[in-house]
């Protein structure tokens, strides 16, 4: 048996929200749980590739080897 008044609220149908629309139902200490991504639309579960790009870093990279049109690679020979 649990302790009273040491436990925080639980709540048996926590709902969870995903871009707005609710997903699914938890139990939770929180009467709603609002998340970025979840099962079903996680690359891993949907089969599908989402780069997730923070600070430009894969832009830098994709210019650094020259994958993108109009971005030079570094530290390559000049000519002369």
């Amino acid at each position: 048996m649990a302790k009273p008044e040491i436990h925080p609220q639980w709540y048996p149908e926590a709902k969870v929200y995903c871009n707005g629309q609710l997903v699914m139902t938890v139990g939770s200490t929180k009467p709603e749980l609002h998340v970025d991504v979840w099962s079903g639309n996680h690359p891993f579960y949907t089969g599908t590739q989402k780069i997730i790009d923070t600070e430009g870093r894969v832009e830098r990279f994709l210019r650094k080897y020259g994958m993108v049109e109009g971005g030079q690679s570094r530290g390559g020979r000049r000519k002369k």
